[in-house]
């Protein structure tokens, strides 16, 4: 998960330094007045964002299994955890009858 997330961060960071460097060489307008640092931001954003989607398809697939074999982990642990609670509750209510 951490390898995903750092690699999607690097294809953002990527983005933000070519949109950087088109919107002060021209190519691409600035900003309206000080929201100049938004503007490359949100270009930057709107760029990595399918870049991400496509190059990194393998990467996502292989955290969410990841995400869903600790779910499932949890999930079980819960019920075992459950089970014991009714174990003894059942135990308990078995001792004060015979008493």
């Amino acid at each position: 998960m951490l390898r995903y997330t750092l690699m999607r961060l690097g294809i953002f960071v990527g983005c933000l330094v070519v949109v950087w460097g088109l919107v002060y060489s021209g190519v691409f307008p600035r900003g309206l007045g000080d929201s100049n640092g938004m503007w490359i931001v949100l270009l930057a954003l709107l760029i990595s964002a399918p870049i991400s989607f496509v190059a990194l398809r393998k990467e996502r697939d292989r955290a969410s299994v990841q995400v869903v074999s600790r779910v499932d982990r949890m999930k079980a642990n819960l019920d075992a955890n459950r089970s014991q609670e009714d174990v003894a509750d059942d135990a308990t209510r078995a001792q004060g009858q015979t008493s």
